[in-house]
């Protein structure tokens, strides 16, 4: 019979969805954040690539 009401109990409980719909959105922020610096330090190498051959260009 206690069991019975334990999981009624547990069956109600919502607190523990929430905290999963918030570990939810970090991950998509964790995944959107990780995509935006892998463009970036692509632009940042391609940058950088450009003035060491302009740097070797000038130095002859």
């Amino acid at each position: 019979m206690q069991q019975t009401n334990l999981l009624a109990r547990i069956g109600c409980d919502t607190r523990g969805a929430t905290a999963i719909e918030y570990g939810l959105i970090v991950a998509l922020i964790v995944i959107a954040c990780m995509g935006a610096l892998q463009l970036v330090a692509g632009e940042t190498i391609e940058m950088w690539d450009w003035v060491s051959s302009e740097v070797t260009k000038e130095r002859g």
